[in-house]
């Protein structure tokens, strides 16, 4: 198979595609990968990183308010379509599939235009704007919630769930908590607010570490990379038990994952296929910023089913978050259901999924 990509912008574009290309190269000895995106997005630093070949289109987005800038946009988004178009008579994909971002709005309309068979995937319950506008031209349409489903033309929708999902659940670990001079029999709690932090989540764990400092369960903190410094200078006069470790960041986050016993964090796409496809409990506080607020509805679905907690950001203080993490964290068979519940909503077979939606795509043309 000739595989074009396109998704960028931010990791919860860029991972799920990462997933299926790293699946396919097991199950494809053929396989050849083209992946397109911006020199401004993560994905210009990430995918060349993974050995994959990488080309750039310029693009940027519009404005929600009225702006000149749009009209700059519109232009932008004409050429970049000119560009898509030579990229991809150059490279003859099978088949191209989008994972969101400005960026593949340009790269699958001109696909589609071309008559080459196109996909996207929809990683959150809130349809995106760029995949919303692509609905009406793509063959096929995976979705990571059912919530996103209505959104669409129904006779392209098929639930594949989120690649990051098989790949994560298909990784082996070895990972001790003594790598971070933790104790491996006792329950352990990872904050994570991202991999810049956020704040309001940054400011609620200092405020509870006094009293994380007399319970039995461990704590990991990952502050982020920006906000590291910061954090310890509103620490240095706290006491910080033995029983907690503060980083700025996880690097090796899908070797820790399967360790750890509750989670605490944000509710964003990839988050979430992580959490469902290990079974793991987690505290969601969903981001209030983000477009349409897709991380609460995120957020929900795993509530609606016992398999999460959620704690809005306007709730959200050290007392209410011990308190949540008591809940979980004292009580193993609360644990257990809801690390049950969760993992039943766990697409394993995501990346297989999304494969064979390629291949439909492929069959209509």
């Amino acid at each position: 198979m000739r595989l074009l990509v396109s998704g960028g912008g931010t990791g919860g574009h860029i991972y799920p595609a990462l997933s299926v290309i790293e699946r396919l190269k097991k199950v494809d000895s053929d396989l050849t990968v083209l992946y397109v995106g911006t020199e401004r997005g993560l994905e210009n630093k990430i995918v060349p990183a993974a050995g994959i070949e990488f080309k750039t289109i310029k693009i940027q987005g519009f404005k929600r308010s009225l702006s000149m800038e749009n009209i700059k946009t519109v232009s932008l988004f004409l050429k970049s379509i000119k560009d898509a178009k030579k990229i991809i008579k150059d490279f003859k994909p099978d088949v191209v599939l989008g994972t969101g971002g400005y960026v593949s709005g340009s790269v699958l309309y001109a696909a589609a235009k071309l008559h080459i068979p196109t996909v996207i995937h929809e990683q959150n319950s809130v349809v995106g704007i760029t995949n919303k506008f692509l609905s009406h031209y793509v063959d096929e349409i995976a979705i990571a919630f059912e919530a996103a489903k209505s959104q669409f033309p129904s006779d392209k929708v098929t639930m594949t769930g989120n690649p990051r999902a098989q790949q994560v659940a298909e990784r082996v670990s070895d990972f001790s908590w003594n790598k971070l001079n933790l104790t491996d029999d006792v329950p352990t709690m990872l904050i994570f607010g991202g991999s810049q932090g956020a704040p309001k989540i940054n400011k609620s764990v200092i405020e509870a570490i006094p009293t994380f400092n007399n319970r039995d369960y461990q704590v990991v903190f990952a502050t982020g990379q920006k906000r590291y410094d910061n954090v310890m200078d509103q620490l240095k006069n706290v006491e910080i038990g033995n029983n907690i470790v503060i980083q700025p960041y996880i690097d090796n986050m899908p070797d820790l994952l399967p360790k750890v016993a509750v989670i605490v964090g944000r509710a964003g796409a990839t988050s979430i296929a992580e959490v469902t496809a290990l079974g793991i409990p987690s505290i969601l506080i969903p981001s209030p910023y983000v477009t349409a607020n897709h991380q609460f509805k995120n957020a929900q679905a795993l509530v609606n089913n016992d398999a999460a907690e959620m704690i809005l950001e306007d709730n959200l203080n050290g007392e209410s978050l011990v308190a949540a993490a008591d809940v979980l964290l004292k009580d193993d068979a609360k644990r257990k259901l809801m690390s049950d519940a969760a993992y039943k909503m766990g697409m394993r077979d995501a990346s297989d999924r999304l494969i064979e939606v390629m291949k439909a795509a492929q069959l209509k043309h």
